[in-house]
């Protein structure tokens, strides 16, 4: 393993530490009575606190200084005095273990009393301190200059999303996100709870991917000699329950669809979905709306929130406008009663990329999502979806060509997406069917497999239902105005990280007078290296296997270049 300097310093100064019999990693339970924030909302002048965190400043002043300590809640200012913190003859703990083998980023436990300073601020007076936990890699910390400018600022996206555990650490906002995050689940819950449903869980490996048109991630059981797929959606084992018995069930489920990536989808994702017996999508929309600006309140304090250039307000009522009015608004183009055919030459007209495997359902979605979808800012609902796009969904009561479904689009995306369920097993089969269908066609986001369980479930009869999914990770980046859903991930997906090539000593040599000058003629580059002929071979090759060199050839002249 090749170590930077400072790597090296700090492991030579774990050593030091062993040597004068400071356990650098203690095992001991350190008796923390104090956060940073109880200490600063409780400040009494001369009371005794322990707490911890990592040092992430020091002002050093000779036989004193002060520092900062982070813990989990903030930060709180140190004073440390050599003869306060040393009051025998041996200063080693200020002189030797604070101010030389005490590293920013160090974990360390502090006792000591509260005190205020001259200029007001409120400071721990140190009587003690202990090794927790030493760092060996040093933390990129930002500098802000006296012009308050941000200098050495860790706001690489990839580093951030692959090293979130250092982000959270010196981008202090960032935690910020992920609390909000928690608030959003624990309102969604409390509002749930308070109605009287039921959180519950079900099955994340299943032997059917239904639920939803996706493409799914497959594995095999080896016991059961089976393939068995990561769950694309929930809704049709919480439909069993409600069969079962249950009046109101819901989930906040670990989803998965092997899908692109992008700034609004990650591969794994969480959503929320609830089933409510006797309801329907009317009630459903009106149960929405009151939820949304719940969450909001108990998320920001206010109905209102920024995303991007746009002012969104979650206070109910939301609009309410059919999918054949939207694309009608917005196209000019009336979907009611027409062919698959008419379909496809009308998107094609508009200039929408499409293909043959498309049925009616996906070509209404593209032409939608591709002239409709992003017109919606403020949160309204889109209903009364044509039947095709719904294979799960109750025929609507007044045409039987469209669903009682609707959509709820916020800034021009989907934040949920909820049904009158299909209750009736007969009509749920040849849903399945045609389902089918568009999968042997091509269509490879269609459900290929009838659920033979499910369909016997409904057999057994389930009352009127209502059903809606709520996409947890994109909502929450509305309250939070983030664009990209990495950011309101802890560990998004990412590209595997490229390893750091470790080229050998001759390797590093041709290297080095490539550097110096490039494209430089083979044999004139090799008396240079000072290499014998096997061990220039070795080097060459290895070289242009890692794809760090090539040569080129033009008639007898070779010359070689790095790439």
């Amino acid at each position: 393993m090749q170590l930077s300097e400072q790597e090296i310093i700090r492991r030579d100064k774990l050593k030091s530490l062993r040597e004068l019999g400071i356990n650098p990693y203690p095992a001991d339970l350190f008796p923390v009575n104090n956060t940073s924030k109880q200490v600063k909302e409780n400040f009494e002048e001369g009371k005794k606190v322990i707490v911890a965190g990592r040092l992430m400043s020091v002002r050093d002043q000779g036989k004193a200084c002060f520092a900062e300590l982070q813990d989990s809640e903030g930060r709180i200012q140190l004073y440390l005095n050599r003869d306060m913190l040393c009051l025998g003859e041996d200063k080693t703990m200020y002189n030797n273990v604070f101010k030389k083998l005490t590293d920013l980023g160090d974990f360390i436990g502090i006792e000591g009393e509260l005190f205020t300073t001259k200029v007001g601020a409120q400071c721990i007076r140190v009587d003690n301190f202990t090794f927790l936990s030493k760092t060996l890699r040093p933390l990129p910390l930002p500098k802000t200059d006296e012009e308050g400018k941000v200098h050495d600022a860790f706001n690489d996206a990839e580093l951030r999303y692959r090293m979130r555990y250092v982000d959270l650490v010196v981008n202090p906002h960032v935690k910020e996100v992920f609390v909000k995050r928690n608030k959003l689940f624990t309102a969604m819950r409390n509002f749930f709870n308070a109605a009287g449903y039921m959180e519950v869980e079900t099955p994340v490996l299943q032997s059917i991917p239904g639920g939803a048109a996706a493409r799914p991630f497959i594995t095999h059981h080896n016991s059961l000699d089976i393939p068995l797929y990561m769950r694309i959606a929930n809704e049709l084992y919480l439909k069993r329950l409600i069969v079962g018995g249950f009046d109101g069930v819901y989930e906040f489920s670990k989803n998965f669809r092997n899908e692109g990536m992008d700034r609004t989808h990650n591969p794994e994702f969480t959503a929320m979905e609830i089933y409510v017996a006797y309801k329907d999508y009317n009630w459903m929309m009106e149960m929405t709306e009151n939820l949304l600006e719940y969450c909001a309140n108990e998320v920001n304090g206010t109905t209102e929130t920024i995303f991007g250039e746009h002012k969104v307000n979650f206070k109910a009522p939301y609009p309410r406008v059919t999918m054949t009015d939207a694309i009608k608004q917005f196209t000019g183009f009336d979907i009611s009663g027409k062919t698959e055919a008419e379909l496809f030459e009308a998107a094609k007209s508009m200039h929408i990329e499409v293909d043959e495997t498309m049925g009616k359902g996906k070509l209404i979605d593209e032409i939608f999502g591709a002239k409709c979808e992003g017109n919606f800012i403020q949160p309204t609902f889109i209903t009364d979806y044509p039947k095709e796009m719904s294979p799960l969904c109750k025929e609507h009561r007044d045409n039987p060509e469209l669903t009682e479904r609707f959509e709820l689009m916020v800034c021009g995306k989907e934040i949920a997406n909820a049904y009158s369920e299909l209750n009736d097993p007969i009509d749920q089969r040849q849903r399945f069917e045609a389902q089918m269908a568009l999968a042997e066609k091509g269509d490879d986001e269609a459900n290929g497999i009838i659920d033979e369980d499910f369909l016997r479930a409904l057999e057994y009869g389930m009352p009127p239902t209502s059903g809606l999914g709520i996409g947890m990770d994109r909502l929450i980046m509305f309250l939070t105005n983030n664009p990209s859903i990495q950011e309101v991930l802890f560990f998004p997906q990412m590209r595997p990280e490229k390893k750091q090539l470790e080229l050998t000593e001759d390797e590093k040599v041709i290297i080095g007078l490539l550097k110096t000058e490039n494209n430089q003629p083979l044999s004139q580059l090799k008396d240079k290296s000072g290499l014998s002929g096997k061990k220039w071979d070795a080097a060459i090759k290895g070289l242009a296997k890692h794809g760090l060199t090539k040569v080129a050839v033009e008639g007898e002249n070779k010359t070689v270049v790095l790439n």
